[in-house]
């Protein structure tokens, strides 16, 4: 009987670690969809005509439309936040989408979007490369982070040496495995912290990752009174759901560091990235940008030993006392690790985030959920078609 539980055991940490490779690869479709589109950048002109055209160049600052900014270097990921946004909208025309990627996606991005526009909707697509304020001296944080060997080390190293497994529980080693992924030192997952910089002539922008699906009208949003605030966010401590909404500053802090049981309260409500309203013109007034460099930094110092998961846990710093707490049915979680999510619930919400390991153009995205983001991929496109991504 101890044997089995013993095998039983193990056989679970064993698919966790799967799980997380799974999730950290590039599956062959989406890679195939890159490089057939960067050869249509350099051989065909409509491939690389200016977006926007000329013309509506003035409406990437016009604050009288709704500007979205997504940064990612997942094109087909991009196209269905895109799609579903525009198509979701009541005033398609007021949209202007800023898709920011990094420099070996530029081109492909680019392509696709030229190639497959979204009007009556604006989109501009811009590389990191194209941005002349990210030099490195406005970002030292991430070149430290990016140039350190333990750091690389700990992103990119084997998840599984050293561990003692008998210690630990399948769900902590699954978090545990979640916080290593290697996303969280690329620059593109940073840039949210830079967007007043970025874009110094807009003043009330929405940010969206790129795994989640916009399934209702977004312009009520730029209508919501932030009351000073600068980060309009669902808080996840206080929904239904205790499996995602739950989330307090002791699910992300380590409150044995000093520093943090001296800063922070455990018990303080954290909130959701992802799809967040940001008032641009109060954030400049602040040092936000400041605050979240230092504490980056203090981790780095303590050896990632003040929190392990990515750029929420410094935001969660940063933005306190900027947060102004929008309605929960504005943003739902959790359809990325969440297997029972209420398919009612899912319906109803405005926007629904796959954020978790099991993405839905993953092999380990969950069947029930997937539909409600493949129904924005255009299966029929020739580049979708030629690379074999199909409609599960």
């Amino acid at each position: 009987m101890e044997k089995f539980e013993r095998d039983l055991r193990e056989s679970r940490f064993s698919e966790l670690m799967n799980k997380h490779f799974a999730a950290s690869s590039i599956p062959k479709g989406i890679h195939c969809l890159s490089l057939r589109l960067t050869d249509e950048y350099s051989s065909n002109a409509h491939a690389r005509k200016q977006l926007p055209p000329p013309e509506l160049l003035p409406l990437l600052s016009n604050n009288s439309y709704h500007h979205f900014i997504l940064s990612t270097d997942n094109i087909l990921a991009a196209s269905v936040v895109v799609t579903s946004t525009v198509q979701s909208s009541l005033k398609p025309e007021k949209i202007v989408f800023h898709v920011i990627t990094d420099k070996k996606t530029y081109a492909g991005m680019h392509s696709w979007f030229a190639l497959n526009p979204v009007s009556p909707a604006i989109v501009e697509v811009k590389g990191v490369h194209q941005f002349d304020w990210l030099t490195r001296e406005n970002v030292p944080v991430l070149e430290a982070v990016e140039n350190q060997n333990g750091i690389r080390d700990y992103y990119h190293g084997n998840h599984i040496a050293g561990a003692n497994l008998s210690d630990t529980t399948p769900r902590r080693f699954a978090s545990k495995l979640q916080a290593r992924s290697p996303k969280y030192i690329s620059l593109l997952n940073h840039l949210r912290i830079y967007i007043p910089e970025l874009f110094p002539n807009l003043d009330k922008v929405v940010f969206l990752d790129d795994d989640v699906v916009i399934q209702r009208d977004l312009s009520p949003l730029w209508e919501i009174n932030l009351g000073g605030k600068i980060n309009g966010a669902v808080e996840t401590c206080k929904g239904d759901d205790e499996w995602v909404m739950s989330k307090h500053f002791r699910n992300y802090f380590n409150f044995s560091h000093p520093l943090i049981a001296k800063h922070l309260d455990p018990d303080e409500c954290a909130w959701a990235y992802g799809m967040n309203i940001f008032d641009l013109r109060a954030w400049r007034k602040t040092k936000i940008r400041e605050t979240y460099h230092s504490w980056l930094k203090e981790n780095l110092k303590s050896n990632l030993t003040m929190w392990k998961l990515g750029t929420l846990p410094p935001a969660l710093i940063a933005f306190k006392g900027h947060l102004h707490p929008i309605d929960q049915s504005w943003h739902m979680l959790g359809l990325g690790y969440q297997s029972n999510t209420n398919i009612e619930s899912v319906k109803k919400a405005a926007v629904i985030h796959y954020n978790g390991q099991s993405k839905p153009w993953l092999q380990i995205g969950f069947e029930h959920l997937r539909p409600f983001w493949t129904k924005y991929v255009n299966y029929s496109n020739d580049f979708i078609r030629n690379c074999h991504i199909l409609e599960s």
